[in-house]
């Protein structure tokens, strides 16, 4: 993965706000500013010089700022695309195409004698992105990020959201998606209800949504849409970004023993190469505890996403954890541990076979 970035909305917040927030996403590694100019208003000097102070200051910290614009904007700062100037003074590194232009206007952007990056917007599909590598632009200038959407309902279907992010890998260009803090309070708009990129990540937590961006492997970099979201949702979503492996939090049943826990939340799994349609296998713990004592316990029917450890009775299998893909019948073998948190389910969806996974308790 690429890098973490969170949104400034300097209309809004004022320097000191502004400054604090960027020195703990600071603290927690990330690198990235996304602001948008889409909503100056009132004394547009005045606004602009706040822009100019919040991204230096971002600057100053090494977190690079991208600026959302649009076409309509171009003509209302007096910038035209084929002298980007004005967003090199107020030290952005780069500028984002909200709405584009036919192709080679952007391919032109790219040659800017600045370096600013041209990042361009990925949810529009269609033949976009190959219009703009017909005009011969420079690659090392050029990225993609997709939307946010405020509106429920609104934000990219996953298969939308697949097909237009391998139309940028395909040309091996940075990519980048925006997720929802839950603790975060507004955006650019008056209205949101949550601004995420993909509509399943509505309304779940940080460590979810980037946990299920990293297992597509579609996305570089990573950006928090709203502001200004507390501390534990920033070191959150860091350590899903930093995770080494995929990992889902399970709700545990009443009355697992210690020893089920030991199991199923100690050890590192991998889901087996020669997989099932209806478990998901990770038979090395029946080789680590073959000599521990599994009493039955808990055997109910099974649901989709429930955790399972094979008991006593299972001979051979004893031991081994599964977690099921659909609902099943128990034959009394199979001891539930718990369920895959409802809001981790996409993360099992996307799990490989041959991958490392951890499981960890949901508290």
């Amino acid at each position: 993965m690429g890098r973490l970035g969170v949104s400034i909305y300097p209309d809004k917040m004022s320097l000191e706000e502004t400054k604090q927030y960027l020195d703990l996403a600071h603290k927690y590694g990330y690198e990235r500013i996304f602001t948008s100019l889409l909503q100056i208003k009132g004394d547009q000097e005045a606004v602009v010089a706040d822009f100019k102070a919040a991204i230096e200051y971002g600057n100053s910290l090494g977190m690079e700022t991208m600026v959302d614009i649009n076409p309509g904007l171009f003509k209302q700062l007096g910038v035209t695309y084929d002298d980007l100037k004005f967003f090199t003074e107020i030290g952005a590194w780069g500028v984002r195409l909200d709405e584009g232009f036919t192709g080679q206007e952007e391919a032109r952007m790219t040659h800017n004698p600045y370096g600013l990056k041209i990042e361009v917007n990925m949810s529009r599909g269609t033949h976009y992105i190959d219009q703009i590598m017909d005009y011969s632009p420079d690659r090392s200038n050029l990225i993609g990020s997709h939307n946010f959407y405020p509106q429920r309902y609104t934000g990219l279907g996953l298969d939308y959201f697949k097909q237009t992010s391998e139309q940028y890998r395909k040309y091996n260009l940075n990519t980048a998606a925006f997720v929802n803090a839950p603790s975060g309070t507004f955006g650019p708009w008056p209205l949101q209800d949550g601004m995420v990129s993909l509509e399943l990540h509505r309304g779940k937590t940080l460590f979810t949504q980037i946990m299920h961006l990293k297992q597509l492997g579609l996305i570089d970099d990573v950006l928090i849409a709203n502001a200004v979201p507390n501390e534990a949702d920033l070191k959150e979503a860091a350590e899903a970004f930093k995770a080494t492996v995929p990992v889902l939090h399970v709700e545990t049943e009443n009355g697992v023993s210690d020893l089920e826990k030991h199991i199923i939340f100690d050890s590192e799994h991998t889901y087996r190469g020669d997989n099932s349609d209806y478990v998901l296998r990770s038979s090395m713990t029946r080789v680590w505890f073959k000599d521990s004592d599994i009493p039955a316990n808990n055997v109910k029917p099974i649901k989709k996403g429930d955790v399972l450890l094979m008991n006593n009775e299972y001979g051979q299998y004893k031991a081994e954890t599964q977690i099921a893909f659909q609902d099943l019948e128990n034959n009394g073998r199979i001891n539930v541990i718990g369920h895959v948190a409802p809001e981790d389910v996409m993360i099992l969806d996307s799990i490989q076979p041959w991958s490392d996974f951890k499981m960890v308790e949901k508290k």
